[in-house]
């Protein structure tokens, strides 16, 4: 977490003055911050290796790696260190190699670097402040290095169960053996119909239909089950089911969160959503698909640029105002606790309180991203398919970004001559801000109502210009020299040595000193103006001849004719000009009005990538810099105070003892590798548990996003190890790891055991020992989440639009309701819809572990009042399947579509009595709304009643058999 740097600092200074005022000692933090800073890393790199409890062999006695150790001495027991006297410390004649009977130190790798001397002179002259009071002790392996998630995971042995019939896949021998060794027995198998609604939902977050369900409850062959899991894998469906999934790790968004008056959606998100959902569907292996998220940029081709698009897996989090770290934290944190199941934001600050991750460790990974930019413009992956479109796009484009130019042109033209007519102030304070502080001379500037970096400009420009006489500023140098007490008086004398054309023997302008002649200035103000009139004169002139040369056809001059003028209007347009440079950054010189209307077009146009149909397909891709630059620890976070520098590596606790710092560009290729890497200790597990998960309702590890050191330890230790490595055998293909679990006895398990056959001993048994079911002796009800109960509600209604990626689409809120799956929905991370948070919606702000559920009363008020479910029921019952038929052929085709089932005959009876009622038509107040034209109140039209058949509909589709499977 961030700190208030300026107050903790205060804080340290008062702390200090306290202790001081009561005849104690403290430290001054600034020497201890040199301590650590420039003396420690010394001594540890240079001399732990002889001298510190780590030492093999201790030489001499002595121990460099804490106070009392330098303070003793080594075996001759003289102090190697006098505080405030470093001639006389032992220590530094030895490192310069002038004691009398002690050899130079340190005896490898060279003597210390001049620079390195003077420093530890710096630090005994000091006082020699050492903060490292206690003694150390010698190394011993860390006991949070031998946790089991560090460990790399192993192919267990087979385990022997008494019930070997039972398995059908390799993990339920594993599930098995558990469940016997607590004397429990598992639950019999599910019946068809739950099975079939179960895998549908799990593979593709939609409903079977009632054709599907019918075809496999006739198919009774031994394989009819596998058919049917590999066709649900086959479908388009499936990448868009699962897809989702992964972009709740991802913390995927449309949207940047606050990010004050720039355009606020992501141009290109729905680029990254789309190739994760082709990426599901064509199994891409999970290797290659964290590779191409972390690193896309260094595989894609010219041929392949799909890689690319991969890369949204980092560029797509929150913005934080464009705070260029947190934005890297994000990246930092979206990556460990995503991929390795490792909470590194907490090593931010400070090293991690709890797992082995020092923060050297977030550092090294900081440089990963800080060494890499996101392109403008961003690269393309692929052409709009749509021609017209496209030409559309590229039309209002161009419309567009004339708008905007042509505004910003006359605007800074504006700004621009605005500058050049107060060039008088600015050399004047330029030339007085040459003896100020720079907080002074920004504070002076801003005084006058100039631009501070403007003044310092003219200031750089001014001091480069006085090493050597110059015709135009000869005349300015020769009065700024003059003190202010006698300007007045000795100004005239230097005017009339200016009269004779030369100043040092070098000519001076001729124009200059024409408008000069006779005159002497009385102040530096009034010098400083008088420049100002000569230039403003010169514009004049020049403005004069382009708009002549304009009016008569002729090319625009590059030059004015007058050698002299020529070299004075240099100074105002020549590439080299403070003006000019001023081009660089002239959004900061807009009145508020004109930066808005600029920046309100900037949006116009930035908008038009993220919201037109013929927008062509970019990627919100990293490249690397062209100069790569190592990373520095910042102390306690804060990016203004640098420690040490840090190698671009993996984090340790991974890597293992032989680590190898990353050489090619900023690392991200060589980390993805790694992360990626069968040898990873954690990849292959946090992703098999996020699976099982998904599939059996509860994770093997409680912690999907932390595998650290707090975390519980797996329920079924063996179990995790054997799907990791197994799956890694398979390729890190993801559909056979989904056929592992959804074709296993344990997926197959009824969720309810007595209904399903189990023994009442048997029941009561395992409801004692395991009534959470954590050793999955049945399987987990589970609903659905709001995404498949929003499409399951447009599948069975008939209504739900099969297109597939594209751009993000509104379908909260509206009056039009868009018919799309869910997972194309607009999410905006600064205002998520209501309905969304409601549901426990994933927060777009974080890699989420898995979605929390709540049961509210905003839930079934959605059921019961939302218009879209009132248009679904209304909706299904206009499909030619439900419109065609009547009564009780109606109700049962309503169950099937809603409820793959035959309706009971009590649940027919309650139809029928129903449906036979009287519609009493509702009482409706007019709504008041806002009419569009203006503030006038107009009354909008009621909500259209629901007929008795539309409301029997709603009741289907509200109630929990639609929500819930088994």
């Amino acid at each position: 977490m961030m700190r208030t740097f300026q107050s903790v600092a205060a804080l340290l200074r008062i702390s200090a003055g306290w202790l001081y005022a009561f005849g104690l000692t403290a430290a001054d933090p600034a020497s201890v911050e040199f301590f650590e800073n420039r003396i420690r890393p010394v001594l540890a790199e240079r001399c732990y290796e002889c001298h510190s409890a780590q030492s093999e062999s201790l030489k001499g006695g002595l121990r460099l790696d804490f106070k009392a150790g330098w303070e003793k001495g080594g075996a001759s027991g003289t102090p190697s260190v006098i505080p405030g006297n470093p001639d006389s410390s032992l220590l530094i004649q030895v490192v310069k190699g002038t004691a009398a009977d002690v050899k130079a130190m340190p005896p490898k790798g060279g003597a210390l670097k001049p620079e390195q001397i003077a420093d530890f002179e710096a630090w005994i002259r000091a006082g020699a402040p050492d903060p490292r009071t206690g003694a150390p002790t010698a190394a011993k392996p860390d006991p949070a290095a031998r946790h089991w998630a560090f460990q790399g995971p192993r192919m267990p042995p087979q385990p022997t169960a008494r019930k070997s019939s039972w398995p059908r896949t390799g993990m339920d021998w594993f599930v098995l053996a558990a469940l016997e060794a607590k004397g429990l027995t598992p639950t019999p198998e599910a019946d068809r119909r739950t099975l079939l609604r179960r895998a549908t939902h799990d593979l593709t977050g939609l409903p079977p239909t009632p054709e599907a369900m019918e075809s496999f409850l006739k198919d009774r062959s031994e394989q009819a089950y596998s058919r049917v899991v590999d066709r649900l894998l086959a479908s388009t469906a499936y990448g868009e089911r699962w897809g989702r999934h992964w972009l709740d790790v991802a913390r995927y968004a449309d949207s940047k969160g606050y990010v004050f008056e720039e355009e606020r959606r992501y141009p290109y998100s729905h680029t990254y959503r789309d190739w994760v959902v082709e990426a599901f569907n064509r199994d891409l292996p999970y290797d290659r698909f964290l590779i191409e998220q972390l690193a896309g940029d260094q595989l894609a081709t010219e041929t392949d640029r799909k890689p690319l698009a991969a890369m949204g897996f980092l560029t797509l989090g929150r913005r934080f105002l464009n705070n260029q770290s947190d934005i890297i934290d994000d990246r930092i944190d979206v990556t460990t606790r995503g991929l390795m199941g490792l909470t590194v934001q907490c090593a931010r600050c400070h090293d991690h309180k709890f797992d082995p991750i020092p923060t050297a460790d977030y550092y090294s990974l900081y440089g990963l991203f800080s060494n890499s930019h996101e392109p403008d413009p961003k690269p393309l992956v692929g052409e709009n398919p749509d021609r017209q479109q496209a030409a559309d796009y590229e039309k209002e484009l161009a419309k567009r970004r004339k708008d905007l130019d042509d505004y910003r042109t006359d605007q800074t033209a504006a700004v621009i001559q605005k500058l050049r007519t107060k060039i008088g102030d600015y050399l004047l304070t330029a030339q007085e801000s040459a003896v100020l502080e720079g907080g002074a001379q920004e504070s002076l500037a801003r005084q006058r109502s100039l631009d501070p970096g403007l003044v310092g400009a003219w200031k750089g420009r001014l001091e480069s210009l006085k090493k050597s006489p110059h015709p135009v500023f000869a005349p300015f140098f020769a009065w700024a020299a003059l003190g202010t007490n006698d300007f007045a008086s000795r100004a005239p004398k230097i005017a009339e040595e200016l009269a004779a054309g030369r100043w040092q023997g070098q000519p001076i302008n001729t124009r200059l000193m024409a408008d000069f002649k006779g005159w002497a200035p009385t102040n530096l103000a009034a010098m400083t103006a008088r420049y100002g009139q000569v230039f403003n004169q010169i514009d004049t002139e020049w403005k004069a001849s382009v708009a002549e040369a304009k009016k008569d056809g002729k090319p625009e001059p590059k030059s004015l004719p007058d050698t002299a003028a020529e070299e004075l209007r240099q100074v105002l347009y020549a590439g080299d000009s403070p003006i000019q440079g001023a081009l660089g950054g002239i959004d900061r010189f807009f009145d508020t009005p004109v930066a808005q209307k600029s920046r309100a077009l900037k949006r116009k146009l930035d908008e038009l990538d993220s919201m037109h149909s013929g927008a062509p397909l970019r990627a919100m891709a990293l490249l690397d810099n062209t100069s790569i630059s190592q990373p520095v620890i910042f102390k306690r976070g804060n990016p203004g105070n640098h420690g040490p520098k840090v190698p671009l590596q993996q984090l340790a606790i991974v890597a293992g003892p032989n680590r190898k710092p990353f050489t090619q560009g900023s690392g991200r290729l060589e980390f993805a590798r790694s992360v990626a890497s069968p040898e990873n200790p954690l990849t292959a597990r946090v992703m098999v548990n996020r699976v099982w998960m998904r599939h059996f309702g509860s994770p093997l590890v409680k912690t999907p996003s932390d595998f650290g050191v707090r975390t519980e330890p797996p329920s079924h230790p063996e179990l995790l190890d054997y799907l990791a490595v197994h799956w890694v055998q398979q390729g890190w293909s993801m559909k056979a790891l989904h056929r592992e679990m959804l074709l296993s006895a344990a997926y197959r398990q009824s969720s309810d055991p007595e209904a399903a056959g189990l023994s009442r001993k048997a029941l009561a048994r395992a409801q004692k020992v395991d009534p959470s079911n954590t050793l999955f002796w049945r399987m987990n009800r589970q609903r659905t989440d709001f995404e498949s109960m929003r499409d399951g509600l447009l599948a069975v209604a008939g209504s739900l639009d099969p297109k597939v990626g594209g751009l993000a689409v509104s379908i909260y809120d509206t009056d039009k309701p868009v018919l799309r799956r869910t997972l194309y929905g607009y999410i905006d991370r600064q205002n998520l819809p209501g309905i969304l948070r409601s549901f426990d919606f994933a927060s777009p702000d974080t890699s989420s572990a898995g979605r929390f559920q709540t049961s509210v009363p905003q839930q079934a008020l959605f059921w019961l009042n939302s218009s879209l479910v009132a248009e679904q029921a209304r909706a299904i019952l206009e499909r030619p399947d439900v419109k065609s038929l009547e009564g009780d052929a109606r109700v049962k085709r309503l169950y099937a579509l809603t409820y793959q089932r035959v309706p009971t005959r009590r649940e027919l009876a309650a139809a029928r009595e129903f449906l036979k009622q009287t519609p009493v038509p509702p009482q409706v107040e007019p709504v008041a709304g806002e009419a569009k034209s203006g503030d006038k109140k107009v009354s909008k039209e009621p909500p259209k009643p629901l007929s008795l058949w539309e409301q029997y509909a709603q009741v289907l589709l509200a109630a929990n058999e639609f929500a819930f499977f088994d």
